[in-house]
């Protein structure tokens, strides 16, 4: 599994420009990275596996008060086949190898449902309730080491 990061502008990704699967989240990843900054490793990213796109992965924005909040989404013809866990693990790893001592962090719909089951195998704990400014009330998760 291979994270493709996306670049700063729309123009520079040629590769996911094409691709049907990235044309909607595409710009509104290039956006949303012009709002938090772009500051790689803490970018978006599309998810390469056995040479096809599967998904995507993205960090909201660098680390504030050292803590980092991790995203990421499997495509429709991939998902239920354990990509979206290998997503998260990835985030982990990359979140670990780049500054050891962050929080990682990530948010869901208050629900029970896929995001869910993959935040608890993949080692998050359920803190509780809170309200995002653009989701409104959702549940947060912290990773624990």
């Amino acid at each position: 599994m291979e994270l493709l990061p996306i670049k700063e502008r729309l123009e520079d990704n040629p590769e996911f420009l094409t691709n049907p699967d990235c044309q909607e989240s595409l710009e509104m990843a290039v956006k949303f990275m012009a709002t938090v900054g772009y500051s790689p490793p803490w970018i978006c990213y599309y998810v390469n596996l056995n040479n096809q796109l599967v998904g995507s992965a993205a960090f909201k924005g660098r680390p504030k008060n050292n803590c980092v909040e991790i995203a990421y989404g499997v495509f429709p013809q991939f998902q239920h086949q354990g990509i979206g866990a290998r997503i998260c693990e990835t985030l982990v790893k990359l979140s670990l190898d780049t500054d050891p001592s962050v929080v990682i962090t990530a948010r869901t719909l208050r629900e029970e449902n896929f995001s869910v089951k993959i935040l608890k195998k993949s080692g998050f704990k359920f803190l509780g309730t809170v309200n995002d400014p653009d989701d409104g009330d959702v549940w947060e998760w912290e990773y624990v080491r």
